[in-house]
């Protein structure tokens, strides 16, 4: 049997997004992410049009304004829709840059690695999101 409640548990688990979304969006705006060339190589692939540095701004306000809504219950709805357009965005390596994500078959790089990790973020917004504050 937990003491923990249930509601703490949620408040944790949304303050733990919003600091790691904050955080790594943070680590963009600033030009300090280490995912740097990673995003530089599925912009080019994907994007080639917008500016790197451009992108960042952008990329990096949106991971942001994604943690910032992971505070905000009422918004959950429209974090949802961006929150999983930022795991389509983040699971995009995985296939249109197989050379940087993995070393072998079912061998994930450091980068490949990073990306599979999200699995955990995921279910950890599902829920918060079957979470009915």
């Amino acid at each position: 049997m937990t003491n923990i409640s249930p509601d703490f548990a949620i408040r944790c688990a949304r303050w733990s997004l919003f600091l790691v979304y904050a955080w790594f969006g943070g680590l963009k705006l600033f030009g300090l992410s280490p995912a740097n060339p990673l995003i530089a190589a599925l912009l080019e692939r994907t994007l080639p049009f917008i500016t790197f540095e451009n992108f960042m701004i952008g990329f990096g306000l949106y991971e942001i304004l994604i943690g910032i809504l992971f505070l905000m219950p009422k918004y959950q709805r429209l974090l949802m829709v961006l929150f999983g357009l930022h795991m389509v965005m983040a699971a995009g390596p995985l296939v249109l840059l197989p050379e940087i994500s993995w070393q072998g078959w079912f061998v994930p790089s450091l980068e490949g690695q990073y990306m599979i990790k999200n699995i955990i973020i995921i279910a950890l917004a599902l829920c918060i999101w079957t979470r009915h504050d």
